[in-house]
């Protein structure tokens, strides 16, 4: 059981230099991003004058704070 909860909880997150919490602090702020940006892009997709810029520059943004992890 114990090598079980290791690779669920601790692997991962020590595979990118992150303990358990740090780890589900950035993946949750990362999944409201991801959420906001589709929104963004629904929004744009129904009305194109709406959020033009918004979904690909959270992107981008989302893509940089990322690559510079472990």
């Amino acid at each position: 059981m114990t090598r079980l909860w290791q690779r669920i909880f601790v692997d991962h997150p020590q595979s990118v230099d992150e303990s358990y919490f740090e780890h589900l602090r950035f993946a949750g702020w990362f999944a409201s991003r991801l959420f906001l940006a589709g929104g963004a892009a629904l929004i744009h997709a129904l009305i194109p004058c709406l959020f033009e810029k918004t979904a690909s520059r959270m992107i981008i943004e989302m893509h940089a704070r990322i690559a510079g992890r472990g």
